[in-house]
């Protein structure tokens, strides 16, 4: 009777590993995450099935918010776009820019200024200080708000304004804050301030929605100014070990910003905000920068970001300057790097020696060092973690936000950058990866990553085999 039983348990549950293979392999995604995520199956079937329900399915074709709505959501942003007076897309951005308004409707918009900031010491003061002077609403969109002394810092402010009668509505994500208290959220709500969470995790409903967050950094306050980058709302931020860019914009292009924030806001709250009064008049100079912001997110049919940087990569004539957090790239991107690279465009790439992620580091090692051996130059920051997601090419295009060069912000986040068109703003930020290089280790001179013994170099490879899954 035993042997029956064992021999019908097993039969089950190679029956249940059949079903599980076969339907990652009829989701026809990428071949490499495909074989990671059969073989991960395979010889770990119980683990393997969890995590795949858990992670490992995708909702790129799902909806998340109707075209009728999407389209109302859109309909102030795009008279701003209309009211544009002389309005100039650089011929060599030409598809670029159209790639992107053929996506998602990421429309080009003016920027009447643009002020970089590298560290938590210069965002949070001018923060606050906008904070401060906010007349009519305040919009955050974070992946992490933290209880800490910082944290509380930011609340208290937020509060005070809400007091004072100013629209304050947060978004956060609710894995991103899963050590924070509900208590901080709560004591926010009951001061008057509107604060959700984005794809809340309750099991079972969001289980196999574990993996899709929302990685996004964004904030607009009064319709007018506007903040996009890498920085997140915690103490950690504000450290000599921590290097971030955050961008502070102005002019039309907040309106892009504001409408990727309502879209969200209405996926969270389903409350569609479409009032003139959220798209002030803005006011824009002379000067020659025009930007976009796109968003990318697993709901949509195209992966719009990684979309963007590979026809970016691609395009580049002279150089590709490169700063991420992690480096685990998909192919398309590493194969238009590697291709950039041998065309003779001076790839440069600069990533922490010491992440805060050991498993995501050991798997970035070979990518690394195999896009070092076809002519890219890779360095390694010393000073402290290296979380700044920016990219500068030729003297004219600069692109900065929430996206990781990895898998998962190619393919997984919900993610925010904007792409700037300037030859000003592309200096000012190449002279910053430069003063970034200066503080680096070329690749070729840490022994370690270069020339790795059998043991290392074996987890390297176990590592990066299931790097998509990552």
């Amino acid at each position: 009777m035993e042997g029956w039983l064992y021999i019908l348990s097993m039969t089950l549950l190679w029956c249940i590993i059949a079903i599980a293979v076969i339907h990652v392999v009829m989701d026809n995604r990428q071949p490499a995450k495909t074989m990671a995520w059969a073989l991960v199956i395979f010889f770990l079937p119980l683990v393997g099935i969890v995590l795949y329900l858990f992670f490992g399915i995708n909702h790129r074709r799902e909806r998340l918010i109707s075209q009728r709505s999407l389209d109302q959501l859109s309909k102030r942003s795009m008279l701003g776009f209309v009211e544009q007076p002389d309005l100039h897309v650089p011929e060599s951005h030409k598809q670029l820019v159209d790639l992107f308004i053929n996506q998602n409707l990421s429309l080009p918009f003016k920027v009447s200024g643009v002020d970089i900031m590298t560290d938590g010491y210069a965002f949070f003061p001018e923060l606050l200080a906008d904070i401060g002077k906010a007349q009519h609403h305040i919009h955050i969109d974070i992946y992490i708000f933290e209880e800490d002394p910082l944290g509380n810092l930011i609340a208290d402010a937020l509060i005070d304004k809400a007091h004072q009668g100013v629209e304050v509505r947060i978004i956060y994500d609710d894995v991103g804050c899963w050590r924070v208290r509900r208590r901080f959220f709560e004591r926010m709500r009951e001061e008057g301030i509107d604060v959700l969470p984005y794809l809340p995790v309750h099991f079972p409903t969001f289980t196999s929605k574990v993996n899709y967050r929302n990685h996004r950094k964004i904030i607009i306050i009064d319709g007018a100014v506007g903040y996009i980058g890498g920085m997140n709302i915690a103490q950690r931020y504000v450290s000599d070990k921590w290097r971030d860019t955050m961008l502070r914009l102005q002019g039309p292009i907040v309106y892009s910003l504001q409408r990727a924030f309502l879209i969200d806001w209405y996926f969270v709250d389903r409350t569609l905000i479409t009032n003139r009064k959220y798209y002030p008049a803005a006011s824009t100079n002379t000067n020659d920068i025009l930007a976009q912001v796109v968003t990318s997110s697993p709901a949509t049919l195209y992966p719009e970001i990684m979309q963007g940087f590979v026809r970016a990569i691609t395009s580049a004539r002279r150089y590709i300057y490169l700063e991420t957090p992690y480096f685990l790239p998909n192919e398309p991107v590493l194969f238009a790097l590697k291709t950039a690279t041998m065309a003779g465009v001076d790839v440069r790439i600069i990533c922490p020696h010491h992440s805060d992620a050991k498993f995501t580091e050991w798997a970035s090692r070979s990518y690394l060092r195999e896009l070092h051996e076809a002519g890219a130059q890779i360095f390694l920051y010393e000073p402290g973690f290296m979380h700044s997601k920016l990219m500068v090419i030729d003297d004219s295009l600069v692109t900065c936000g929430s996206t990781n060069a990895d898998f998962r912000s190619f393919e997984n986040n919900f993610e925010a950058n904007v792409f700037i068109y300037s030859q000003g703003t592309a200096l000012r930020l190449k002279k910053i990866f430069h003063d970034d290089q200066s503080l680096s280790t070329p690749l070729e001179k840490v022994t370690s990553w270069m020339r790795p013994k059998f043991l290392p170099r074996l987890w390297e490879s176990l590592t990066r085999m299931i790097s998509p899954l990552l």
